[in-house]
């Protein structure tokens, strides 16, 4: 399941969903990402997400649809939020549920990876300097990277 919207969502509720009457899943790996109050050095008094509709929703499903083909996944949740988020708000959730405690949470940090770098959405700061664009980082690339590296499953 996988949603773009711009209210929050309900870490509770998204997982009794992903899980509701499956007794099949033997592990769900989770990830919440929070908008951080300190960016470059620099604080970030909010951050705005813009992405194409089309296009997100798109890239989204071929994401899942990779991470399914890799592990053995018994469901996936991707909630990601745009508009304008102030620190400490969520931006973003992963779910991951398999049979397999290993499948969850190598194919969770899989989704994230991706998605820190390869998500269409474009992130604007503000700051006490002014609004500026977010730029990649060579670490997150790295991180996808290894991915790419592995063909699949990812070494630690």
């Amino acid at each position: 399941m996988i949603r773009v919207q711009r209210e929050d969502f309900d870490v509770g509720a998204e997982l009794r969903a992903l899980t509701a009457h499956d007794t099949g899943i033997g592990g769900v790996a989770s990830f919440v990402g929070l908008v951080r109050d300190m960016t470059s050095g620099t604080g970030a008094s909010a951050m705005t997400l813009e992405h194409y509709e089309g296009m997100t929703q798109k890239q989204l499903a071929e994401v899942e649809a990779e991470a399914r083909a890799r592990w053995e996944l018994s469901g996936v949740t991707i909630v990601h939020r745009y508009g304008r988020l102030e620190p400490g708000e969520q931006i973003v959730l992963v779910l991951t549920a398999s049979p397999h405690r290993q499948a969850a949470l190598e194919s969770c940090a899989f989704l994230i990876d991706w998605l820190k770098t390869r998500a269409p959405f474009w992130k604007l700061e503000e700051t006490p300097e002014g609004s500026r664009w977010v730029e990649a980082r060579a670490s997150d690339d790295a991180a996808t990277a290894r991915w790419e590296r592995d063909g699949g499953k990812r070494s630690s």
